[in-house]
């Protein structure tokens, strides 16, 4: 595929007056609109499905293109899920460096559901440099009826952590969190309500930070036209104010392609391509460099699926730091990954970190 079917969705080749012999009804469209609305699964969790509607508002049979029946008489205005949030922006290539890797720890995540539906996680970690352990313990439970979702948390550090979730039920795509944390031997407490609303063509978040003597507002917002993203991020500090963070993004994505750039406070740009080059191989280029510094941070990563269940990590940066994961689903709900780092630039000094984790879940 060439980059002007990438950006533009067009095979080059094609001529316009091929393009509308294609269709039955020359040069006349039916008009097709896709809406994301909340759905229950099969094992009775909540989740999301996408209909159609004719140019009435009336449900139809989603098109399918290229199978060759009357489904192919429609185009699609619009015909693209929900843009990513401002965090999730270049997500794709970022997990292509951080997915698969555990550098320097030993780590055990299980996770299970009871049969009332209440969801379990738990997960304790070993810094292998600090000799810390860290666990953590969280449960979950949906009422699906109402929207509603109640999460317990708990870790090591002694703190108690609550969400209560609203989802699709005050609005179509709105979301409204509120958390709150405690910590008993200090006494600290902490609260934030955040709120997400995303359709097909913009992601809006907010996050307020529930502080009597000056909140911090965080708002983020994500716009997507034909597969072009523009975001911009605004932090204000109430208590002092001013703005503390002002981040813009620009980039352009599909399935298997993704464009990021980033400046952070007109002063920290970055950016990122993610490449899916077949169904076994996905690549990441990510860069990252800071105003006033002649220091740039440059790295390539890949993924290999050997199988459905193993994987091989590989990535470097231009400091000769190396890294290297295999992942492997050991039985259906076991998988282990094993990764190590290496530092190419004092190889004989030591130095090196290596990682094993275990993922359990029913």
């Amino acid at each position: 595929m060439s980059i002007f079917e990438y950006l533009f969705g067009v095979n080059y080749k094609t001529g316009s007056e091929d393009i509308f012999q294609s269709f039955k009804l020359p040069k006349i469209f039916a008009v097709v609109t896709q809406e994301t609305i909340p759905c229950l699964r099969d094992d009775g969790t909540l989740g999301e499905k996408i209909i159609c509607k004719n140019e009435y508002g009336e449900r139809i049979d989603c098109p399918i293109n290229g199978d060759g029946g009357d489904n192919e008489d429609f185009s699609f205005p619009g015909n693209e899920m929900a843009p990513p949030y401002y965090a999730d922006l270049g997500k794709k290539a970022n997990d292509v460096f951080s997915k698969g890797y555990h550098f320097g720890v030993f780590k055990l995540d299980l996770k299970t559901k009871s049969e009332s539906g209440v969801e379990f996680s738990s997960g304790i970690t070993s810094n292998q440099e600090s000799g810390k352990v860290f666990g953590s313990l969280s449960s979950k439970y949906a009422v699906k009826d109402y929207g509603l979702t109640f999460t317990e948390k708990w870790n090591t550090d002694n703190t108690l952590a609550t969400d209560i979730t609203i989802q699709d039920k005050i609005a179509a795509g709105l979301k409204v969190t509120l958390e709150g944390t405690f910590a008993p031997q200090t006494g600290s407490k902490t609260g934030k309500l955040k709120t997400s609303f995303a359709n097909e063509t913009v992601a809006v978040n907010t996050n307020l930070d529930l502080d009597m003597a000056g909140p911090i507002v965080d708002v983020a917002a994500v716009l997507k036209y034909q597969g072009w993203l523009a975001g911009a991020n605004t932090q204000f500090d109430t208590q002092k104010g001013k703005f503390s963070k002002n981040n813009f993004a620009f980039g352009y994505q599909t399935n298997d392609f993704a464009l990021h750039t980033n400046v952070d406070n007109g002063k920290n740009f970055g950016g990122s391509i993610y490449q899916k080059v077949s169904d076994k191989i996905d690549c990441g280029v990510s860069m990252r460099w800071t105003a006033g510094s002649a220091d740039t941070l440059f790295g390539v990563g890949a993924k290999f699926a050997l199988d459905a269940d193993a994987s091989l990590h590989a990535k470097v940066n231009n400091k000769s730091l190396i890294g290297l994961g295999y992942q492997q689903k050991l039985r259906p709900g076991v998988t282990l990954t094993l990764s190590a780092a290496i530092d190419g630039q004092n190889f004989n000094a030591g130095g090196h970190k290596v990682g094993v984790a275990f993922e359990l879940e029913p």
